[in-house]
């Protein structure tokens, strides 16, 4: 089942059970799958695939997390509370993220691949780990980890 469909049906059950900020959620992201494949097809591409798509989820779930954060700090739990609540529902339709132990191995056999010794360096080895593991691959997590090796 595509990511696609998995979002309808789940919309749909959402609706029959009156979850109304489930609702919401997943229509939201349907609303950016949208305009993420709309963008792709006025660069020439055929439509959405998977790593786009979970590209998209990544960046909704790091722009709650940054507004939870800033509410939180203005002190505004409850709008904390509810980009919390969105952050939850859009990482049901995330894949899995790899757990430390494997990302740190990934970093270490990218560095060692590309031969990168020096910060300047770090470019071709996210290059090489965006290249292997695509979209499923938090690169935010995997940035720590190569600055924290090639420093």
């Amino acid at each position: 089942m595509s990511l696609r469909e998995r979002l309808m049906a789940d919309l749909k059950v959402a609706m029959k059970a009156g979850e109304s900020g489930r609702v919401g959620v997943i229509r939201m992201i349907t609303a950016k799958m949208k305009d993420v494949e709309i963008a792709g097809r006025a660069k020439g591409g055929e439509g959405l695939d998977e790593n786009e798509a979970i590209s998209a989820l990544r960046g909704m779930v790091k722009s709650r997390t940054e507004s939870a954060t800033m509410y939180r700090d203005a002190a505004r739990p409850e709008l904390a509370e509810k980009e919390e609540g969105e952050i939850a529902i859009i990482r049901e339709y995330l894949p899995p993220e790899m757990d430390d132990a494997a990302l740190e191995a990934a970093v270490k056999d990218a560095v060692a691949e590309t031969g990168a010794t020096s910060m300047k360096e770090m470019g071709k080895v996210m290059a090489a780990l965006k290249g292997k593991f695509g979209a499923a691959l938090d690169m935010g997590r995997a940035n720590g980890l190569v600055k924290a090796l090639l420093s």
